[in-house]
């Protein structure tokens, strides 16, 4: 029998789908359902999450699915359910009220709403039924529903004044007047403290920061490679390369990358970056590819860039639609075999010790009298009842599994089997062969193929950046056809779009009421743009960038208090815009406008872009001087600022060989301070447009600061020695 559908039926988010036959009569977030809610003076019960999301899943199964819960819900409240990742605006809207009010937050969300949208109780997850003192989700609804019945008045009043705590708790600290902005002005030593809270958070023995579950934190790992180029002889700078190269280096051995797979999870449970939460998240492949790709530049080390190969390799064949547009997560859960009927944690990447045994049941190539089984899995300590520590377990989904770590050197293994290092290399990469194929046969984790703008600009960044730095030409081109996608699906006329779908026969959907791109999907798309540009000098991804930055500078730019807000003010839904600075999972919007404005006030001269980036560090003045740890990518982005960029303007034909000899010079060394473009008669700055004018058509690079250039140079020796600061080249006229 066919089950009844809701209204989620008609949406395209695949978590909303999830929900979809629930008995729950749900509504999306929109109109009807505060129409309803008003007309019938009902409370709203909103539910927020994510199509990747393990508690939501539970919740879902114990509470949504249950016919006497969804009777209680349907009779009493308006349900909204809502795709964080599809509103963001909404998702911080509450969850900044849940945090508030209980000290917590996380997913799924579960919010309380009047009629008129304000909050007035919430938390996350709640278990069904009542236990161990603590009141179940029903008992919640009822108790809700029966307040709200008999005192309506007082919780208005009582959502009003948490409205007020709201405003006051998010309202920036000072005030800034234009005046006052002219004469401030952001603190250039703010990288010490941020440097010195990181030291002092930083695990010495397995790398990472604080205590678990351990996220990657690549904003963390990006500021401390710059602080390692900026203070390259002092302590502050050899220590800031040591710890991000220590992290990477655990991450790479532990069970948080996928060693048969590839690519990353997205946190671990423990200290040791040993047992995941299983959920890959195209956010992480991005900016993890980006700190590995940096690792390769600084240390020339093919270690860190087997890892960039190994995320994008992921990316390529299990995130990527065929147009050229990514996908954003793949589940922690999934069906154990194809008989089962219960998904499990970890189910698709995790190993029985006899699973093992069986599928490399095979000698070495390189020695008969050893079994491919035995060496694999000493390499990665494949034990027979399994080798994840039962605090790391809680629900006892991995009991008797393995997941792969790589805490053994292959010189070790090496050793132990009397064999050489090559063939330890080449006898493991036979075993994950084999068990890749094996796994492929596995029931695979959901897929949300949920294209965001935001993410696929990280993922532009790294492609573009990966290409450049290991003059790989299919990741150029990758990085290429995904700006393109965005250019044909996500840009809208003339406005940016949050996601794009993809419909029941692989094409992107039509959407009659698609959501507009919030800060972050302009920011990213056009961070994404500019690393595009350096990676081929096109300039129609410059100019795409400057009229994306001319557009969110009018959505989102707070002319009154500066910084950014996260939304712009067309959605009378949201009762309260918010500006971000906490890079967290991803960086925020803030932080990667500021490293924007930067870069396109040198590339195009603009004088509104360059009169915005002093106030822009000034909003956030208070939490840059006291809390600058969670903030590491502006604060690097203010210590660029402070130190002034470089620019490097090449001229000549682009196909030219002796100009790819220049390039490949810049693109090999890691310059965070260093910005390059093309300078011919498409350049959008003055200054460009006239060096190009004067080489006219010859090959020559200019190295310039504050707008003052040296003289041009023709080979890669004078270049280098000119970005060294081992010369000084006489300026230009």
């Amino acid at each position: 029998m066919e089950k009844i559908k809701n209204r989620l039926a008609q949406e395209r988010s695949p978590y909303l789908l999830q929900h979809a036959e629930n008995p729950v009569q749900w509504y999306p977030w929109g109109d009807e359902a505060f129409e309803k809610a008003r007309s019938e003076k009902k409370l709203i019960f909103l539910s927020v999450g994510y199509s990747t999301c393990h508690w939501c899943h539970v919740m879902e199964h114990e509470s949504f699915e249950n016919q006497d819960v969804a009777a209680v819900m349907n009779e009493h409240y308006v349900n909204i359910k809502v795709d964080r990742e599809e509103r963001p605006d909404v998702d911080q809207l509450y969850m900044t009220f849940v945090q508030a009010a209980s000290g917590q937050g996380g997913w799924p969300m579960s919010v309380f709403l009047t009629p008129d949208l304000k909050p007035i109780g919430g938390g996350t997850y709640y278990p069904p039924e009542d236990a161990y003192g603590r009141p179940g989700f029903k008992t919640i609804l009822l108790h809700m529903a029966k307040r709200w019945k008999s005192d309506s008045k007082s919780m208005l009043e009582n959502s009003s004044k948490m409205m007020k705590i709201l405003n006051d708790t998010t309202a920036f600290d000072i005030q800034l007047g234009t005046e006052l902005s002219n004469i401030m002005k952001p603190n250039p030593k703010t990288w010490i403290t941020c440097y010195s809270q990181l030291q002092r958070i930083y695990d010495d023995e397995w790398g990472g920061f604080g205590m678990p579950p351990k996220f990657p934190q690549p904003t963390i790992l990006d500021f401390l490679f710059h602080i390692s180029h900026k203070m390259s002889k002092s302590y502050e700078g050899k220590k800031s390369l040591e710890m991000a190269l220590e992290t990477l280096q655990k991450m790479t051995m532990g069970g948080i990358h996928d060693h048969i797979g590839q690519g990353f999870a997205r946190y671990s449970t423990d200290e040791k970056w040993h047992v995941p939460h299983f959920e890959k998240m195209l956010y992480d492949q991005a900016q993890l590819a980006v700190s590995y790709t940096t690792a390769f530049q600084i240390t020339k080390h093919e270690q860190y860039s087997d890892v960039v190969h190994d995320i994008l390799q992921y990316v390529s064949r299990d995130l990527s639609h065929k147009l050229g547009g990514f996908y954003s997560a793949e589940d922690a859960d999934s069906l154990p075999t194809v008989d089962s009927t219960k998904k499990r944690e970890g189910a698709f990447c995790t190993w029985t010790q006899e699973e093992v045994k069986t599928l490399l049941d095979q000698p070495l190539d390189s020695n008969p009298d050893i079994k491919l089984s035995e060496l694999f899995c000493w390499h990665f300590s494949v034990l027979p009842n399994g080798n994840v520590r039962p605090d790391s377990d809680p629900h006892g989904e991995l009991l008797g599994q393995n997941v792969l770590i790589e805490f053994r050197s292959k010189e070790n293994t090496a050793k132990k089997f009397q064999i050489t290092v090559e063939n330890v290399e080449k006898e493991l990469k036979i075993a994950k062969s084999i068990l890749f194929e094996a796994r492929k046969k596995r029931p695979r984790p959901h897929l949300d193929n949920k294209i965001i703008t935001s993410w696929n600009g990280l993922m532009i960044t790294a492609y573009a950046r990966a290409a450049s730095a290991l003059n790989v030409e299919e990741y150029k081109q990758r990085a290429i056809k995904a700006a393109e996608f965005l250019k044909t699906h996500a840009w809208n006329n003339s406005v940016l779009l949050r996601s794009c779908y993809v419909n029941d026969i692989g094409d992107i959907a039509n959407i009659e009421k698609p959501i507009a791109g919030f800060l972050n999907d302009y920011a990213f798309l056009i961070r994404g743009l500019l690393d595009l540009y350096e990676c081929t000098l096109q300039s129609k991804w410059l100019k795409w960038a400057d009229e994306l930055q001319e557009q969110q500078d009018e959505l989102f730019w707070d002319k009154e208090k500066f910084g950014y807000y996260s939304s712009s003010d067309k959605d009378p839904s949201i009762i309260l815009r918010f500006k971000s600075d906490h890079d967290g999972a991803e960086p925020s919007g803030n932080s990667i406008s500021a490293l924007n404005l930067l870069r396109l006030s040198i590339l195009t001269e603009k004088s509104e872009y360059r009169s915005k980036i002093d106030p822009l560090f000034l909003a956030f003045a208070g939490r840059l001087s006291g809390s600058s740890s969670a903030l590491p990518a502006l604060v690097s982005a203010l210590t660029l600022h402070c130190d002034s960029i470089t620019s490097v303007y090449v001229t000549g034909d682009l196909d030219n060989p002796e100009l790819e000899a220049l390039l490949s010079a810049i693109r090999q060394r890691y310059m965070p301070n260093l910005v390059l473009a093309h300078a011919d008669e498409n350049s959008l700055s003055e200054l460009a447009k006239g060096l190009g004018i004067a080489e006219n058509g010859k090959v020559a690079a200019y190295v310039c600061k504050n707008n003052t250039c040296n003289l041009p140079v023709h080979s890669t020796e004078e270049l280098i020695a000119l970005l060294d600061g081992r010369v000084e080249s006489p300026a230009s006229n």
